[in-house]
């Protein structure tokens, strides 16, 4: 029987995640106040750490 890998994602994975969940929430409250620079800089933001993430994310074997 194959023993699990850790549970708790490592801290980069962490990291990875608060920068990306906080670039959504900027660039919603920078495009709401009509700041459309500031939100479209922090909205691509978000589009290249969720591309890092999805890169990052390892490749499950088949079987």
């Amino acid at each position: 029987m194959k023993r699990d890998k850790r549970r708790i994602p490592p801290l980069t994975d962490l990291l990875l995640r608060g920068l990306r969940i906080g670039a959504s929430t900027l660039a919603l409250v920078e495009l709401l106040r009509s700041d459309w620079s500031g939100g479209c800089l922090a909205s691509l933001a978000w589009l290249v750490f969720v591309q890092v993430e999805r890169r990052r994310a390892p490749l499950k074997p088949p079987f």
